[in-house]
Formats: structure tokens, sequence, C-alpha cells
């Protein structure tokens, strides 16, 4: 199966693309995944850590970025699945397995969008505009990532901090999310919104037959540079976080405040490339194994609870 994972937080600044990035990287590394990074920030941090900005410019002047993607899915255009193969920039870093679907500065025309949905409930003859809404959201990013996701193992998803409608939308097409944090009060409020905004999300596109299949895989923290502020609130945020979460949603791997993974962003390459021996890459490493070993464990889990509901409908 293909594991899409969403990678989201409602705050900025607590290392969400470089985990991204450099966990790609790692699963198609050091465990032969194949891993797809797919960049829905308009910051496009992600795209330009792993190129250089003339070549994004090219890409983007070919109309080679996820906006043309997008704007696409909007407009239902049928050609959509032909076109979505060759917007996928291959062997990133020349490391096989590691694709990236570039993101754009402008990812969609909002009143593309408001045009459309209009449209659509007029001809559907819709009262409830909710309603319409809900099919549009649920399906506009799975729209692009259909053509392509039998090829990956992986699907990472770097999402934009907040929670807009792509944001909402790539939730939506994942089987997982994961929660980057950094050990701070602001941070550990931002996981507390998500998780509610998250819940919601769910509820509101739950039917009678089906529920939306989107599971927390974990939090991951990467610890800041200033020692007096993580020493002072870690053991704050840990102790409200064991409250609200299981053990098992806390990832054991932390990662270390380490210079060498801003410094590689200036070669385009993760670091985990750039620089394996540092005490950041060691750690990405690690994540990706504990990643691996979380999905085995959710996985196994489904699969029993699914055995026993389907054993329970035949009694």
């Amino acid at each position: 199966m293909t594991y899409t994972i969403a990678m989201t937080n409602m705050k900025g600044g607590v290392g969400k693309t470089t985990l991204s990035v450099n966990l790609a990287t790692c699963l198609a590394k050091f465990h032969q995944k194949r891993v797809l990074l797919v960049d829905l920030d308009t910051q496009i941090s992600a795209t330009l850590s792993l190129m250089p900005p003339a070549d994004f410019a090219k890409l983007r002047n070919d109309k080679r970025t996820l906006r043309n993607l997008i704007n696409r899915a909007i407009a239902s255009d049928p050609k959509l699945p032909q076109i979505v193969p060759d917007a996928i920039h291959k062997y990133v870093c020349q490391l096989k397995g590691f694709d990236l679907l570039p993101g754009d500065i402008d990812l969609y025309d909002e009143f593309l969008v408001s045009q459309l949905l209009h449209k659509t409930a007029l001809q559907k003859g819709e009262t409830d505009f909710e309603q319409v809404w809900n099919i549009f959201e649920k399906q506009l990013i799975r729209k692009v990532l259909e053509p392509i996701e039998k090829d990956y193992d992986f699907i990472i998803l770097d999402c934009a901090p907040g929670y807009n409608l792509i944001t909402r939308s790539a939730l939506l097409a994942s089987n997982f999310y994961l929660i980057p944090a950094k050990p701070e009060p602001l941070s550990l409020i931002g996981i507390q919104l998500l998780e509610r905004r998250i819940n919601k999300l769910k509820e509101t596109h739950k039917t009678d037959t089906t529920e939306v299949e989107l599971e927390m895989l974990g939090i991951v923290f990467s610890l800041s540079g200033n020692n007096i502020l993580t020493g002072r609130y870690y053991g704050q945020v840990m102790k409200r976080l064991n409250e609200d979460f299981s053990e098992a949603k806390l990832f054991k791997t932390r990662i270390p405040s380490d210079v060498n993974v801003s410094k590689a962003i200036d070669s385009f390459s993760p670091v985990v490339l750039a620089n394996p021996g540092t005490a950041g890459s060691r750690s990405f490493a690690m994540l990706a194994q504990e990643t691996l070993q979380k999905l085995s464990i959710l996985t196994k889990t489904n699969q029993t609870l699914q055995k026993k509901m389907s054993l329970a409908a035949l009694d």
C-alpha cells in the first residue's frame, strides 16, 4: 500500500519542512522506499531546499509545478492524469527513489474556485452549499495524487502552517498526519488547535456508511538552539502532552539543534546527504526507522480490527 502522510501544524517555525525533506530522503536512501515529496506550502521552502531558484523558475515557466495541476483539478480537466507525471521532478539530488512535486508561490486561483462552486451548486440545484464545498474539498488534492500514488511507497505532503483549503484537502487525501513541534508553549497551543480542527474535519466528512480514515502518526520534537528556553519549557510541554496523548503518539526520536541542517540548504541538498555524519543526520535516520516501526504496528492493529468487524458482521 501507499502511505500518504501530511506534515502539519497550526504554528510555523517548528521545523516542518526540514523534517519533511530529511524524512523523505532517509526513507529512500536507507530503506529503499519509493518516496514522493509534495510541496503544498506557498513559501516553497521544500522546493528551494532541493533545487536552485533558477531551476524552479524554469519549471514554473514550463507549467510543471503544483499550481498548474491544482488549477486543472479545480476545473476537472480530463487530461490531468496524463499531465501529473510530467510535473514530477525525478531523482532529487540524484537519489534513486526520491521524487519531488514542486510547489508554487501561488497554488490556486481563488476566483476560479468561487466561480466553479457557484456554477456546480446552480447546476445541481443544491440548497446546501456546504455539501458542494465538502465534496470539492475532499477531492481536490486527491485528484492530483491518484494518477501517481501507485508508483510510490510513501507520499509526504509538506503542508503550509495554518488551516487553509489546501491543507484540509491534503489531510483528507492522507492516511496519517505527523505533527512537527518544538517544546514551547505556543507550539503546544498549535497542536491543540490542530487536533480540534482535524476532529471537526473528520466529523464533517463522515457519512452514514464511511468514516474519514485519517490517523495521527505522532508528534516529533525539534529541540531549540536556545538551551535555556528548551530546558525551561520542555518538562512543562511534555507533561501536558502526556496528559492528552498516549506514549505511542510521541516519537522517542528528538531532532537536535544542528547548524549543519541549515548549512545543507546552501548546497540544495538534505543534511543526510550533504553531511551524513552529523547529529542532525543521525537523528533523521533514527526518525525514519521509528516511523516505519509505528506504521507497521498501526497497520497490523487496523487489519486486526477490520477482521474482527467483518466477523462480527457475519455473525
